[in-house]
């Protein structure tokens, strides 16, 4: 976006949203609003006249475990009739709910449950809040910073059962594989 462009739609937000906290990245206007602010917020985006927001591109959460509100939604907003874009960001605490946005953005639904299920956001009012990728008995939200690298359980094909099951992950320094190198072939220049 260009500079004029950027000028114009942080002049025309400032004047449509006088209270919320804004500021300019590379090329991208961001505003930040709270949680109660954001069914308004976006409405008046989509909707607003002079806006024209009609896209939600994504919808992307974030875990800053060192936060006072650690979890945040990170909404990407597009234009396409004067090809411009804004994101909007949320911060949340643990546990506390971001009002869904499906009723604004219907493609909003799969990206909250992608939220809630990796990261483990929760969205008031959303038509169907449950797991998307991971199992429904899967224990925690693998996108958190705090999630171990190795998961907490494994599965593994049981000789004696036939069948396969689940095991805790055992990482004591005898059961791990040591790390082997592959070994590769040099490089061949063709002539």
């Amino acid at each position: 976006m260009t500079e004029e462009k950027l000028e114009n739609l942080e002049k025309l937000v400032s004047e449509k949203f006088p209270d919320l906290p804004r500021e300019r990245e590379i090329d991208s206007l961001v505003i930040r609003v709270e949680p109660k602010q954001l069914i308004e917020t976006m409405s008046q985006l989509r909707d607003g006249p002079g806006l024209n927001f009609t896209l939600m591109i994504d919808l992307a959460g974030v875990h800053y475990p060192k936060r006072d509100k650690p979890l945040e939604v990170v909404y990407q907003l597009l234009s396409v009739k004067k090809n411009q874009r804004i994101r909007v960001k949320v911060s949340v605490d643990e546990g506390a709910a971001v009002p869904s946005i499906t009723s604004i953005w219907s493609c909003a639904n799969w990206y909250e449950r992608e939220a809630y299920d990796m990261l483990g956001i929760m969205f008031s009012n959303h038509p169907d809040l449950r797991r998307i990728l991971n199992e429904y008995e899967f224990d925690g939200h693998p996108l958190r910073k705090d999630f171990p690298l190795s998961g907490k359980i494994e599965m593994k094909y049981d000789e004696k059962l036939r069948r396969v099951v689940r095991v805790p992950v055992d990482m004591s320094k005898s059961k791990r594989e040591p790390f082997k190198r592959s070994r590769r072939e040099p490089y061949q220049q063709s002539h």
